[in-house]
């Protein structure tokens, strides 16, 4: 049967974060249950519904931003006491709203993450992992690179407590005590835990994860090694995973999986005989949707999927049918229920028309006085700055809890700005002076009315770096600005990655002289993406990372005074050389420099790049024979006469155009990479090769593999 949910917007509370909204146990089986929410006011809002109006509990007053909200009680209990972190505050409500715990935890950051279990806190800084049991503190943990969040196996189920730590590495730490038992290897960057059917399953073991970059995955975390039981890439190309849930809202008795995603969407996963999961439903809202739970809210006896967003909306979407009655004519008969309700939200309007005019003409009258000062509203702005590995680009995400006006885009180094098909905002280029300001790129995106999230992809060139600026206007009077600013860095297509082929022919670079570890460290987070911002712990560090363009890999090992890198594409020693070398002479420290260049690998990174080229040019000249073909399917009637290549052009011609057109520079850069390499090849040997450019172009252009090779070894 198909799933059908209707949508219901129950409250609008302050902007809010991950993780902050929860139903609270009902009474009775399918009865209506209680919400409660916690934002950046921090306010903690519970609320229940009462004849289709929102009905509030309790309200807190104002304080810290709440990153967290949890439920928690007694073992074996239902689970009704409510748990919020603020700053490095824990405080704890009854379902009355009665404040029953403050407690100020030995963390020097705010708190990002929290699972309670019984007695048992788990709390996470960025960096930070603390258990606190009765509020006393047990264990301790400091993470090699930032936690997302925090879970436990279930206690009640198990035999020792089993905490997870979500990393931005792309790794899952499962720890004993204070020490890593073992790390587990995920698709992406984990963003969100969950237990599997809210319970770990039937061992009580398995684990739920989302990424950053939209994948899911479970994991059976068992006290030896790990096991992967499925995963589901994101083939639609859909935002990153920010909240889970396990609740059987299609009513078969076995529990669904919920999804909710920072682009808006809500999905439900049933799960087929073999335990694989099956998409059944899916809905787009207009902003990131920041928790979800399934429960029964608005009516008794309906399901639904509550859900928050962003700007602080509360919404369900709901099982009950939305009914309507036909008369004998077209008019819809409505029940005295809903009429008296319309009437509510038109007083309601009318009343907020009169007191938004009052409080205009107010504005304009203290304007127009001497003394008078205008007092700018500090706009909350959720941004994203992430590299997307499958086509080698950065998603920019920037969502703002008001109406987006205009962004404009600013950068002094070059990037190109790609079509992105969700994005609805009217784009216009200005030309920029390259010469005098270094500006290179300078664009502005024009929002349609009530837009307050917009999606923009970046492609960067690795070697040029700088600095990226988006200045975002929201549609609010008196006008406001705010800015935010992202880094390109040197080695900007560059991913972390856990291993690598040892096997492939390395050329090395050594850097010594009288620098500090952290020194060192500091360079690598200027260079290359995705490294912790602070010195991991101990003498000698390790970091892999692989291109995402080119799959060629570079190996990172640095101590006091010595740093080494090995990579198999020359170029990107190269641009570490050239880096490296200016920020030393910026810090005014003498850098000694080695480097052994392996001939081989210039033939290795053609290789790589080989079946690209040839699928660029190939697909060039496919998209050039469509129109002649066309012709002649138009002219003869019928493409029976033509080889079952050119047949497969016309039929694959929208999808090859489509394709065609999202590559307009993929060619270039391939072009580029290509002249780089052997311009940087020479350049280690002492001679400068850039007179023979244009003959490396002209073979590209009639492009054969070894008449390429030919002229690498030629020159």
């Amino acid at each position: 049967m198909d799933l059908v949910l209707n949508r219901a917007d129950y409250l609008q509370v302050g902007v809010t974060s991950q993780k902050t909204m929860k139903l609270l146990p009902a009474s009775k089986s399918r009865a209506t249950q209680k919400v409660v929410v916690g934002d950046h006011d921090g306010v903690v809002t519970c609320f229940g519904m009462k004849k289709g109006e929102a009905v509030a509990v309790f309200k807190t007053l104002p304080g810290q931003k709440i990153t967290r909200l949890e439920l928690g009680g007694v073992l074996n209990t239902p689970q009704e006491k409510i748990f919020i972190a603020a700053g490095s505050e824990i405080r704890g409500y009854t379902k009355r709203g009665k404040q029953f715990l403050s407690f100020e935890t030995n963390l020097t950051e705010c708190i990002k993450a929290m699972h309670v279990s019984g007695s048992d806190l788990f709390l996470s800084a960025s960096y930070i992992y603390n258990h606190y049991c009765d509020c006393k503190d047990q264990h301790y943990y400091l993470s090699g690179d930032k936690i997302n969040d925090v879970t436990c196996l279930p206690v009640e189920k198990l035999p020792q407590i089993t905490p997870i730590l979500a990393c931005q590495d792309r790794v899952l730490r499962v720890l004993q005590g204070s020490d890593v038992m073992y790390e587990v290897e995920v698709l992406g960057p984990p963003s969100v835990l969950a237990l599997h059917n809210g319970n770990g399953g039937d061992s009580g073991e398995d684990v739920l994860f989302g990424t950053s970059d939209g994948k899911l995955g479970l994991i059976q975390i068992t006290t030896s090694k790990p096991i992967n039981k499925w995963e589901i890439r994101n083939e639609k190309k859909r935002g990153g995973v920010l909240c889970i849930d396990s609740f059987d809202i299609v009513g078969d008795g076995v529990k669904d999986l919920l999804v909710g995603r920072d682009d808006g969407m809500v999905e439900v996963y049933s799960f087929d005989s073999a335990n694989e999961p099956v998409l059944r439903f899916d809905q787009m809202l207009s902003e990131s949707v920041t928790s979800i739970q399934g429960g029964c809210v608005g009516k008794d006896s309906y399901d639904e999927i509550v859900v928050s967003t962003y700007s602080g909306w509360v919404t369900g979407l709901t099982t009950e049918p939305v009914q309507k009655e036909s008369g004998s004519g077209e008019e819809l008969k409505i029940n005295q229920e809903m009429q008296s309700k319309i009437a509510s939200l038109r007083s309601e309007l009318e009343h907020l028309q009169y007191k938004v005019l009052q409080e205009r003409e107010n504005y304009q009258q203290a304007s127009q006085s001497s003394t008078a000062k205008t007092a700018l509203s500090s706009i909350s702005i959720n941004d994203k700055f992430t590299l997307n590995k499958d086509d080698a680009s950065y998603s920019l995400i920037l969502e703002v809890q008001t109406a987006i006006d205009n962004v404009l885009i600013q950068s002094d180094v070059p990037i190109d700005l790609l079509d992105v098909d969700k994005n609805s905002a009217v784009v216009s280029f200005s030309s920029c002076d390259t010469e005098s300001n270094d500006n290179f790129l300078l664009a502005t995106y024009r929002c349609q009315a009530n837009t307050t999230r917009l999606e923009l992809q970046i492609r960067s060139i690795e070697g040029q770096y700088g600095t990226l600026q988006a200045y975002v206007t929201p549609r609010v009077q008196p006008k406001t600005c705010q800015v935010r600013q992202y880094h390109i860095k040197p080695l900007s297509l560059h991913q972390r990655t856990h291993c690598i082929d040892h096997d492939r022919p390395m050329n090395t670079l050594t850097l010594t002289g009288q620098f500090s570890f952290a020194e060192f460290h500091s360079w690598v987070v200027f260079c290359l993406p995705e490294v912790p911002e602070k010195p991991p712990a101990g003498e000698c560090i390790t970091f892999y990372f692989q291109n995402t363009f080119l799959d060629t890999q570079l190996e990172s090992t640095y101590r006091k005074g010595e740093g080494v890198f090995k990579s198999d594409n020359i170029s990107t020693i190269s641009i570490l050389k050239d880096v490296l070398s200016k920020e030393a002479t910026k810090r005014k420290i003498n850098l000694n420099i080695s480097y052994e260049i392996n001939e081989v690998s210039v033939k290795h990174t053609l290789k790589l790049i080989h079946p690209k080229l040839e699928y660029q040019l190939l697909l060039a000249k496919k998209v050039q024979l469509i129109d002649a073909l066309k012709e002649l399917q138009v002219h003869e009637g019928n493409t029976s006469f033509l080889i079952p290549e050119y047949r497969s052009i016309l039929e694959e011609a929208d999808h090859l155009q489509e394709e065609y057109k999202k590559q307009p520079a993929h060619l270039e850069r391939l072009y580029g990479m290509i002249t780089d390499l052997f311009i940087d090849k020479f350049k280690f040997k002492g001679t400068n090769v850039k007179t023979k450019v244009p003959l490396l172009l002209e073979i590209l252009d009639s492009y054969d593999q070894n008449a390429l090779i030919a002229f690498f070894d030629a020159a």
